[in-house]
């Protein structure tokens, strides 16, 4: 295989050694050689496979060449190296093989011959006979592709005029990556430079040695050879080289072809201005020039023909699709650049062979590579406007749900395809619909199209991505509200009045086409979220809503009153004003048509107590209410008397039915009348303050009921839950705005309290809906409390509030059962109805619990609840990866940025209950099996957590590094209380194994250092039992120079000293140092010099991390501690109770005068 960017000094020997046995018998003399040889005898076959494995022995990094230059020996390189670094420009490294061609051309072309083998990824060699010294009988024979049985390798034998070449390779060649479709930038780099070096190729000798009848001769047939053989990387490379070169030389014909017309008409010229039979010497050199003019193409054209015929016909029905794909790639490209002879029947014939498979050509949309899906979308809209049968009626159905994608190339394309073959081509989708009348009577045709396509493909939701897509295609069809709204407005009784489900589609599109003419934003998932406009599309934005505006200001009223009761259609309404340039009501003298709208909006707030309408009524007066619209007074006025109705209206009914002793007294209908009430207020209550209506005091009584009682219904609990909440919040906002007293702080303190405290209470509700809204509104409100922009500090002072530890527990409890707890599914059979509300409800399910752990997680991110609570959290990051695994990574990541020794410490946590959760699950750590799967799946987990670290190491070094120290501590933990010789959790060793590869080269060695101060006599380490240590040792170990002979045994511990022994040395404040007391050294665990001088890197390693050195941390100190100090009740892993604090031990984290500190790139650590 090629070496890779790293290594290719390295590799150039080998490559070059190949070279060097490639050079024909006539070079010998020369100082070149040549392995011609008969390779049918066995002892020749093994001479061959000696030489071929003594090349891929030799590293050495250069070669020196065997040719003189000047009497001076010069170093050398292959094309194949030169052309993979790609550092030198192409044309140089042309011109340089072509001066070596023109002084030795067999020599530069077997050069050549190599660069075409290497760049097809093959280890072995090349030799060479010359087809002169053999009899004309065995040249067949040596036309063929073997398998030697003895040596183990592959052979092809093949003419490239006038050698017959042996390329050796290994057996399994055919199933190794090679340089064509390795991934990866250099890889993709070199296709382009080996495309480009083939192009610049034929371009440098299109005026010296292109016509020499011995270069193209000899790569023709070389290509031609190799392009035959059973080998995919032969095929492939020599196919791509050859349809290269093709194309190379089709611009060569293209410029003879302009040579020859400007030279015929030269010619000409001087003919026409010579007068009778004078001679003359310019007349003559053009003809002479004309002559060579017309000769050359037909070289060209000769040249053209073998490489079409020896390798396109063979190779465009290749099993291969990169194969097939270059060949009509590049035959489409000779047909855009030499139409004249490539546009006809004869090549057209093949692209039509290629793309009969339709069905193939439909499936493409599907492609992963969206590019690929794009192109085949519009190659299939394109087959359907020259041929209408071209497609089925269910490849268009397939083909029309692109627009639902949330690739928007893909999905306009698919748009495109939809408006031209559906809402463009009015005929039979017409036949069955009614007919509109009047000037509308097109676009209604088509809109009634449109909405037939929407109700069909039965995705409702998605209106927005339908229209995304048509915009390009259909904007003015989508523009076309007058339209709309008159289909809207017809009488029920009329004819071809719409149903009601396509009247909701409609209202639909039209609330989706006017957002989109506002505001110009794809919807979500479909690019940025704000698309930079150009000044054209302004001016046609600020049209369309002046357009919106003049249009729904006069009809808007007229259809909430049509649809006033129908609340799905209102709800979709009600939303259009907010598009509005709303001063038109004052400029324009709309007044009347403002008084129609607020008219019919509170018609609807007292119709309907469903809070979605409500919440969209709200919005309206809040939009209206604006204090710079010259409308704000009377909008203003409206909302006081519509609030004054409903406020009298629930105290109203609070005074007939509630009593403070007995709580709720009236039946069905006063309960309903007054949740309606409550909703409606609760609606109004978030977009707009209602403190002057003093809400607060009356719903906070139906709470505080409900707490110590508990038999109000839950329907009237949750609106007075929102309405409590949001009093607070609006007292919140006046206190962040202007000062307030000691008292009213206080007093506003006592609430938030107490309402803190229902909240809690209700967590534990037997109402899943109430507990989960008292949850998610706790959470909100403690991140609030937390986080107060306020200009009094005394105000931030009083009423900062964070969770106790108790509130804590229960809010992650509760997170654990709402959750990470799979209610059980009840295996039935079910209608196709009942699957798909199923499903719905599954749906809606899971976005319950994903908002419910997302608002948990930003407490944990804010730091208002400890961050070791997120342990459990992380538990079930690979179980539940489908449904929440974004939204835990997120909290990773954010709790990283935040804090990295922290949250490292909260992984090993959670890794460590799990860990403890196995072993009380065994009830001995003497019965673990590693291969057992809950041990797997903790040990993947880890490997999940390792990979969030990325791949700069510098940047987590901290954080990696202290997940080591934390979980050698914890595997240590207990060994010397026991009295045991294998501590009850050493296998913990083989899951932080998984972190090892994030450790830089240095940081292995200091963490190696570490785990040695934790075992007492390395002699003792043997047996089974202590297979985790040796498993985490060479872990540290991998890769390393001295310690690569030490691969086994566990007896062979005592001799894994590190070899290199910094002087010890503390540095102190004062400059002195620490004696260690006998008493202390009792104590301490006996360590093994584990501190040790790392060695600067020599060499590549040494560059490589110089620059990562200058950028680090100059020490890490939690590594090198005075003695490990070990957590006895500490460490005791608690799944639930988080009172305490995990890092307590400062003296891990902090870098006191009496600590050791490690410096970079000489590292000084104290003995302890």
């Amino acid at each position: 295989m090629i070496a890779e960017p790293s290594s290719a000094i390295a590799a150039s020997h080998q490559e070059n050694s190949v070279h060097d046995e490639t050079v024909p018998e006539s070079t010998v003399q020369n100082g070149s050689c040549l392995r011609n040889g008969n390779l049918k005898t066995p002892r020749g076959k093994r001479k061959v496979q000696e030489q071929c494995e003594n090349i891929r022995r030799n590293s050495s990094s250069t070669r020196k060449a065997s040719q003189l230059q000047n009497g001076q020996v010069v170093e050398a390189v292959t094309l194949f190296e030169v052309v993979s670094v790609g550092k030198r420009a192409m044309q140089s490294v042309v011109d340089d093989w072509v001066e070596a061609y023109k002084q030795d051309r067999d020599v530069a072309l077997l050069d050549l011959i190599n660069f075409f083998i290497q760049c097809s990824g093959c280890q072995g060699m090349v030799t060479a006979e010359m087809f002169q010294s053999l009899p004309k009988s065995d040249v067949i024979q040596k036309m063929t592709e073997t398998f030697d049985e003895e040596t183990g390798l592959q052979y092809k034998k093949f003419m490239a005029y006038p050698w017959i070449l042996t390329v050796t390779w290994p057996v399994d060649m055919d199933n190794e990556d090679y340089p064509l479709i390795k991934p990866g930038p250099y890889w993709k780099k070199f296709k382009a430079n080996f495309c480009e070096f083939t192009a610049v190729l034929i371009q440098q000798c299109q005026c010296s040695i292109l016509y020499d009848s011995y270069l193209m001769d000899t790569v023709i047939s070389l290509l031609t050879g190799l392009a035959d053989s059973m080998v995919r990387a032969f095929r492939h490379t020599s196919t791509l080289a050859a349809l290269k070169l093709l194309t190379a030389l089709v611009r060569v014909r293209l410029n003879l072809d302009v040579s020859k017309h400007n030279t015929q008409r030269l010619y000409e010229v001087e003919k026409n201005r010579i007068t009778g039979k004078r001679t003359n010497c310019r007349l003559d050199q053009l003809e002479r020039k004309r002559k060579e003019c017309e000769q050359k193409p037909l070289e060209i054209q000769n040249m053209m023909n073998a490489i079409f015929k020896g390798t396109f016909l063979q190779r465009y029905r290749d099993v291969i699709p990169e194969i097939r794909a270059i060949c009509i790639e590049e035959i489409g490209s000779w047909m855009k650049m030499y139409p004249d002879t490539f546009l006809n029947d004869s090549y057209l014939k093949y692209i039509g062979w290629m793309l009969y498979d339709k069905d193939r050509i439909v499936s493409m949309t599907l492609d992963k590579d969206h590019e690929v899906a794009v192109q085949a979308m519009k190659l299939l809209m394109l087959m359907s406007q020259n041929c209408e049968d071209a497609l089925s009626s269910e490849d268009c159905e397939t083909l029309y749900q692109f627009v639902y994608t949330t690739h928007r190339p893909l999905a306009v394309a698919a748009g495109e395809f939809l408006y031209k073959r559906l809402l463009n081509n009015q005929g039979d989708e017409e036949e069955g619909l009614p007919k509109s009348r009047g000037k509308f009577e097109p676009s209604a045709s088509r809109l009634r199209i449109l909405i037939a396509f929407f109700l069909e493909s039965e995705l409702h939701k998605h209106v927005a991505y339908l229209v995304d897509s048509l915009w390009d295609w259909a904007a003015s069809l989508l523009k076309d509200w007058a339209c709309m709204t008159s289909l809207l407005l017809q009488d029920a009784e009329e004819d071809g009045a719409l149903s009601g489900a396509q009247e909701n589609a409609l209202i639909e599109i039209i609330l989706v086409t006017v957002r989109e003419a506002a505001e110009g934003h794809p919807p979500v998932g479909r690019g940025a979220a704000k698309k930079i406009l150009s000044v054209k599309e302004k001016k046609i934005q600020l049209e369309d809503c002046t357009k919106i505006t003049e249009h729904f200001i006069v009809v808007l009223p007229q259809l909430l009153a049509k649809y006033s009761a129908d609340a799905e259609k209102v709800v979709n309404l009600l939303p259009v004003p907010q598009y509005y340039d709303l001063e038109a009501y004052s400029t324009g003298h709309l007044e009347q048509h403002l008084d129609a709208l607020l008219k019919e909006v509170k018609d609807i707030v007292c119709k309907h107590s469903d809070m979605d309408v409500l919440e969209a009524c709200s919005r309206i007066y809040d939009i209206l209410c604006s204090g710079d619209l010259a409308i704000h007074s009377r909008v203003d006025l409206a909302r006081t008397q519509l609030i004054d109705e409903l406020v009298d209206q629930l105290n109203q009914l609070l005074h007939d039915s509630w009593h403070e002793e007995e709580g709720l007294c009236t039946g069905e209908e006063g309960i309903s009348r007054i949740c309606s009430a409550l909703r409606r207020i609760a609606a109004f209550h978030n977009a707009h303050d209602l403190a002057k209506w003093n809400l607060h005091d009356k719903t906070s009584e139906l709470l505080v009921f409900e707490m110590e009682h508990g038999s109000l219904p839950v329907q009237m609990i949750l609106p007075a839950l929102q309405c409590t909440y949001f009093a607070l919040l609006w007292q919140l906002v006046a206190v962040g705005e202007r000062p307030s007293s000691k008292e009213t702080l206080l007093a506003l303190r006592k609430d938030l309290r107490l309402f803190c405290q229902i909240c809690t209470c209700y967590l534990s509700h037997k109402n899943k809906d109430l507990s989960e809204k008292a949850f998610m509104i706790l959470c909100d409100l403690l991140l609030i409390l937390s986080h107060q922009n306020s200009s009094s500090d005394e105000a931030v002072g009083l009423l900062e509030y964070l969770p106790s530890m108790s509130l804590q527990s229960k809010m992650l409890l509760f997170i654990q059962d709402h959750v990470f707890t799979e209610e059980e599914e009840e295996f039935k059979d079910l209608t196709e109805e009942e699957e798909r509300t199923k499903e719905g409800y599954k749906l809606n399910d899971l976005h319950r619990r994903r908002s419910l752990l997302a608002v948990y997680c930003k407490l944990i991110v804010y730091n208002v609840v400890e961050m070791v609570a997120a342990a459990e959290i992380y538990k079930h990051y690979m179980k539940t990866y489908n449904d929440f695994g974004d939204i835990i990574k997120e909290t990773l990541s954010r709790t990283r940025h935040n804090d990295k020794i922290q949250c490292a410490k909260t992984l090993v946590l959670c890794l460590q209950q799990l860990f403890q959760k196995h072993i009380n699950t065994l009830g001995s750590s003497n019965s673990m099996e590693l291969s057992s799967t809950s041990f797997m799946n903790i040990k993947e987990l880890a490997r999940r957590f390792s990979l969030t670290f990325g791949w700069d190491q510098v940047k987590s070094r901290e954080s990696v590094a202290m997940i080591h120290k934390e979980g050698i501590e914890f595997a240590f933990q207990n060994a010397a209380v026991e009295g045991k010789c294998v501590p009850p959790n050493l296998h913990f060793l083989v899951i932080i194994s998984e972190f090892s590869n994030k450790l830089l080269k240095p940081d292995k060695r200091l963490v190696y250092g570490y785990l040695q101060r934790y075992i007492k006599e390395p002699g003792f380490c043997k047996g089974d039992e202590w297979h985790p240590l040796v498993w985490y040792r060479n872990s540290l170990l991998a890769n390393e120079e001295e310690e690569s002979s030490v691969t086994g045994g566990i007896g062979e511990w005592s001799s894994m000293s590190p070899p290199k022994i910094s002087t010890f040395k503390r540095k102190l404040s004062n400059g002195s140092l620490l004696e260690t007391s006998p008493a202390e050294a009792t104590n301490k665990i006996p360590d093994f010099q584990c501190t040790l001088q790392l060695a600067s890197p020599a060499g590549k390693s040494r560059k490589r991390l110089k620059a990562q050195e200058t950028s680090r941390p100059e020490y890490l100190p939690f590594l090198c501690p005075a003695g490990p100090k070990r957590r006895c009740s500490q460490n005791m892993i608690k799944a639930e109770n988080f009172s305490e604090d995990v890092g307590e031990d400062v003296d891990v984290d902090v870098v006191g005068p009496e600590q050791v500190f490690v410096e970079f790139p000489s590292l000084q650590v104290s003995k302890g």
